[in-house]
């Protein structure tokens, strides 16, 4: 068992491709080194491997394949391993130019174009120090619920994040994701009050997951919600959504392509939302609010984790899991400089100062680890 920094020297001394990751809620840390600099993509969803996608669909998805990585087991990450460093602090240049923006999405939504667009920005950040690892580091340890990543490929970047949004999970031929939107800041309690257009925005983003999915699960989707749901600083509204999936009919593909891109991240109608994105936010969103994770990953349980026997491990089965996570709260590393990538849902109800504010408060979570 190696340290998660000896992992991370090694990676970097041979400029290989790897992924650093722990999913929400547990303690584990998973770290696969690539062992070639071949840039490889997802074909048909039913390879087995790490995969890292873009918000645009049309863009191929990256793939670590299984078969040409190495696994580490790391280390518990103490606090101490966690040292100081600083950054200059953020200058918000670009208010009105957001606030234009978000007063375009409000306007063409109110001239019936569509009902929903989510809006995003992009703030670079220089940093006075040169340490990924040690930002690794905090977001494992700050944002224990959150899905925490540190993802390099030479031919593609550096991108580090901590996001709260499930894409989708499927284990033993059950389906579950989520509809996350509406945003306010944490003030230390969750028995908080919804405005009506947090709670228009949450309808939109789950009414349109259930008509994509509802046709592929034979209308078995059971929801669960909204519930107000914490995110580091922020709190959200929350449905879950679950289904079990048929054997034969339901493929990983045809689930990744009816979700991605959701409404939380891009809007409603998808395809109006998506081209008005793609034409007013004048800039490229890259891997900002596409999806990464586990594609079809063995993993072995044992029937009972409190024995340690040889006769145990006679019940150890092997299951298959797929588990995608939309890649919010996260930025782009290059060199002495930081993207952090940010952004909201907009309604006919938004409003462009409040959105602005909004986009401060996300920023704050990736603002405080650096």
């Amino acid at each position: 068992m190696q340290s998660l920094q000896t992992f991370f020297k090694t990676a970097q001394e041979n400029d290989l491709p790897f992924v650093i990751y722990r999913k929400p809620g547990v303690q584990e840390i998973k770290a696969y080194l690539q062992k070639d600099k071949y840039l490889h993509y997802v074909e048909d969803y039913t390879e087995e491997g790490f995969v890292f996608a873009p918000f645009d669909s049309k863009r191929p998805a990256v793939l670590f394949p299984i078969t040409e990585l190495e696994c580490t087991a790391i280390e518990t990450i103490e606090d101490s391993e966690c040292v100081t460093s600083s950054m200059k602090d953020i200058v918000h240049n670009e208010k009105q130019v957001h606030m234009d923006l978000v007063q375009s999405g409000i306007d063409a939504i109110q001239s019936g174009e569509m009902e929903k667009v989510v809006l995003s920005r992009k703030q670079n950040i220089t940093l006075t120090h040169q340490n990924p690892f040690t930002t690794t580091l905090r977001l494992i340890l700050k944002y224990p619920t959150a899905f925490v990543y540190c993802w390099y490929h030479p031919k593609v970047g550096l991108w580090l994040g901590a996001t709260p949004e499930t894409l989708l999970t499927i284990e033993n031929r059950q389906l579950e994701t989520m509809a996350l939107a509406g945003t306010q800041a944490y003030n230390g309690a969750l028995e908080v009050s919804w405005g009506e257009k947090e709670k228009r925005e949450q309808e939109l983003v789950t009414q349109a997951i259930v008509q994509k999915l509802n046709p592929l699960l034979g209308n078995e989707l059971q929801l669960a919600g909204p519930v107000t749901a914490r995110a580091g600083n922020l709190l959200h509204l929350k449905t879950t959504l679950k289904a079990p999936l048929d054997a034969t009919a339901t493929s990983v593909q045809s689930i990744v392509s009816a979700l991605h891109p959701t409404p939380a991240i891009c809007g409603y109608p998808r395809e109006n939302a998506k081209a008005f994105i793609l034409t007013n936010e004048a800039y490229d969103r890259d891997f900002y609010t596409g999806y990464l994770g586990e594609l079809n990953m063995k993993e072995t349980t044992s029937r009972s984790s409190a024995k340690r026997n040889i006769e145990n491990q006679a019940y150890q089965t092997i299951k298959r899991i797929t588990s995608l996570y939309v890649n919010l709260r996260c930025m782009k590393w290059q060199g002495n400089e930081a993207s952090i990538y940010v952004g909201g849902g907009i309604t006919a109800g938004s409003h462009p100062e409040r959105e602005w504010e909004e986009t401060v408060n996300k920023l704050q979570t990736m603002h405080t680890i650096l």
